[in-house]
């Protein structure tokens, strides 16, 4: 309910207007007092001090009612907005004395139990869905290991493309896997100290022969000892995820550097920067680039774009507690920066993303 609409329904003024009924009787009785007494012949002042006395009983009534509703519908209101999901509400409240009050609190409790039941059915659907869609990934690849394996002892243009083709429907086979992952609540991953240098040159070695394809050169300017908190399939992803994508805009070079910010500090990071010289991104599209199933003026140019390579991206780097962020200035390229914090206790992101 609107915080205004609410003001508005809960006042006095309305409350009374609601009840004018009751109040004309009230005034209706104390004139009928006052009569009485006067009849009776005790004066005027008798007559007086029954009328006042039954509207202040009144008052007191209608006071005592109006507090207890304001304090049950308050309670509401205020529940109802600051939880995600309102159907809790029920749970939370103390059940009224009123009668108004004790419906709407039973038909809430029902529509919570609903709602909740609604919910738990629906997850349930879901955790289904996602297992149907692991299993068959994981089927699905065997046939193409073996297609794999029969073009490799092919040879000519043809077969070089059918090896493209391959290559191709392995990484959408790949990037389906992962975002069945990252909807789900469970944390498949383990967060490990690993060898950055060794992550990208696997994660560039896998994305090589479409790489050679678009004529993009990778390279790495990332030291041995250069050791990162994350999952190594999951970063491996995500690198490929990004060094394809810069090859797909149509860039000849993408570089991969590091930095450390805030050393000695409890913010210490590792940044690891994954920079192209595409043809960079619309202003108006960088803010959106994370946003599921959005391509953008560049993908729609492209028309084979899915608008979820850096979703995942995004997706994945929030559940292995990584941050991310992206520069880009059209014509000039674009610039990927991903955090990895060295104490994995802390992740303060805001200062990464404003010098992005």
């Amino acid at each position: 309910m609107d915080k205004g609409i609410w003001c508005e329904a809960m006042s006095l003024g309305r409350y009374l207007r609601d009840r004018a009924v009751a109040c004309v009787l009230l005034v209706i009785c104390a004139f009928g007092v006052a009569g009485m007494f006067m009849v009776l012949g005790d004066g005027v002042q008798a007559a007086v001090l029954g009328a006042c006395f039954v509207v202040a009983c009144g008052a007191v009534v209608f006071a005592y009612d109006f507090a207890r509703r304001r304090r049950f519908y308050d309670e509401l209101v205020r529940f109802t907005d600051d939880l995600e999901n309102a159907y809790y509400a029920s749970s939370l409240l103390e059940e009224p004395e009123f009668l108004e009050g004790c419906l709407t609190f039973e038909a809430l409790e029902a529509t919570g139990k609903a709602a909740a039941d609604d919910v738990a059915a629906h997850k349930q659907q879901a955790e289904a869905y996602r297992d149907y869609i692991e299993l068959w990934i994981h089927e699905i690849k065997t046939p193409i290991a073996a297609a794999g394996l029969m073009a490799a002892n092919l040879h000519g243009s043809e077969a070089t493309k059918l090896k493209g083709e391959l290559d191709r429907i392995e990484g959408y086979v790949e990037q389906a896997l992962y975002y069945a992952r990252s909807t789900s609540l469970a944390r498949d991953f383990a967060i490990r100290e690993v060898p950055l240098e060794s992550v990208v040159r696997g994660a560039v070695k896998k994305h090589a022969r479409f790489l050679i394809e678009q004529g993009t050169t990778p390279v790495i300017e990332l030291g041995r000892d250069v050791r990162v908190f994350a999952d190594a399939k999951w970063l491996a992803f995500i690198v490929g995820q990004l060094v394809t994508n810069a090859a797909k805009y149509g860039a000849t070079q993408v570089r991969f550097s590091t930095r450390t910010e805030g050393e000695g500090t409890p913010a210490a990071r590792t940044v690891l920067e994954v920079a192209d010289d595409g043809p960079g991104i619309p202003a108006a599209d960088v803010p959106r680039v994370f946003e599921r199933g959005f391509t953008g003026q560049n993908g729609r140019m492209l028309g084979s774009s899915t608008g979820m390579g850096l979703y995942l991206v995004s997706e994945l780097c929030t559940k292995m507690d990584l941050g991310v962020g992206l520069a880009s200035e059209e014509g000039s390229g674009t610039r990927v920066l991903i955090t990895f914090p060295h104490d994995r206790r802390r992740l303060d992101t805001t200062l990464f993303l404003s010098k992005a």
